[in-house]
């Protein structure tokens, strides 16, 4: 039986190891929180940190593999347990890469893959001369989550609520479209792709709202996008689960946008959707065995449950009776006990061949169904 480790047990860790029980392993977390999420759903918690050099190394000990729920972890150690050969998904030089924006973005430039022209800034001070390239979106180097590290610089104006650390200063696209893009890679070489993701952000916490799967986007579109994700993770030289966040802009031109290398929200729906969901794909990738079918069953929508304003303290949600009425509409609840303004709580994933009621029971979901406190 192979053992496999987790680093991180938020919700994608407990989404991963519900997955787990199509397989014969044995599972581990390593967690500051003993009552997070993924603690009651692994075989073996250890409390820890996953920034912590000795933390990881000692975690990943004897282990067969480990795979990360989160990019702020401790690369060096993942190097070291590389070398004692623990297999890393994915490798420490692609997590090195894609956790530091300013990384991540040289990479995109000195691969060819288009996206959006960027200025590097250390300070506000250095910020406060670039107004010549505004509008940008600043983008903090390292510790952005989840629409936290990142500011939109319209003006002058704006600069303040810049960053004074290293950040990335990246030009403005007129979007017309957000999509993304999951692409898996097995440790032989082989890939494959999941249907594009239409994107829908709420744009004051910066936060996924909803998403449409396949997107709604043009043949040619597609093409572009999938030939560009998978140049992404054919750069990045090492077997995991990536999803490739993209532009689609106004003349239909395709930008990438980022990089995540692990299970990603825009994957939730295809634990429903799909023949293979983003997690099975995972545990497919670590177990070393063959990789999974992409291929949308349905058509899905997906809706964020997020902690509503106003509200901090012991979770209680609001309209779960209405939802779980619904025809086709699976519920997924992350075991936070405590809610807080913004903070994900939760999706309810949405099954229909017709786009319009896709859209519709989005919207009436996300009407019904509340986190108070």
């Amino acid at each position: 039986m192979q053992k496999i480790g987790i680093l991180g047990g938020g919700q994608l860790g407990r989404m991963l190891l519900q997955a787990s029980a199509n397989y014969v392993v044995e599972t581990y977390v390593l967690e500051n929180d003993e009552n997070c999420p993924a603690a009651h759903l692994c075989h073996h918690f250890v409390k820890g940190d996953i920034r912590n050099y000795d933390d990881v190394v000692n975690f990943g000990k004897g282990l067969d593999a480990i795979t990360i729920e989160i990019e702020s972890v401790n690369v060096d150690a993942l190097e070291t347990l590389e070398q004692q050969g623990v297999r890393v998904y994915p490798k420490p030089s692609a997590i090195r890469t894609i956790k530091n924006k300013i990384v991540q973005k040289e990479f995109y430039k000195s691969n060819g893959i288009p996206s959006p022209e960027f200025i590097v800034t250390n300070s506000k001070e250095e910020l406060a001369k670039q107004e010549g390239f505004l509008p940008a979106v600043h983008k903090l180097g390292e510790g952005g989550y989840d629409g936290k590290g990142v500011e939109v610089i319209r003006s002058k104006a704006d600069i303040d609520r810049g960053f004074d650390a290293p950040a990335v200063l990246e030009k403005m696209i007129e979007i017309q479209k957000e999509i993304a893009v999951i692409v898996a890679k097995s440790d032989s070489g082989d890939l494959a792709v999941f249907p594009a993701t239409e994107m829908l952000f709420d744009s004051k916490l910066n936060l996924l709202d909803f998403q449409i799967s396949p997107a709604r986007i043009g043949e040619q579109i597609l093409w572009k996008a999938e030939a560009m994700a998978q140049k992404v993770v054919e750069g990045l030289q090492s077997p995991g689960l990536f999803a490739v966040e993209l532009f689609v802009d106004r003349s239909n031109d395709v930008w990438v946008n980022e990089t995540a290398p692990r299970v990603h929200n825009s994957g939730h729906h295809t634990i429903e959707a799909n023949y293979c969901s983003q997690y099975d794909m995972l545990w497919r990738i670590m177990l070393q065995y063959p990789l999974g079918n992409t291929k949308p069953i349905i058509p899905s929508s997906i809706v964020n449950i997020l902690g509503a304003d106003g509200f901090s303290g012991e979770a209680k949600y609001e309209g779960l009776d209405e939802v779980l009425k619904m025809d086709n509409v699976f519920l997924h609840l992350y075991g936070k006990t405590h809610t807080k303004p913004g903070r994900k709580m939760g999706h309810v994933t949405i099954l229909s061949n017709e786009p319009q009621e896709l859209i519709f029971k989005a919207n009436k979901i996300k009407n019904i169904l509340k986190v108070i406190a």
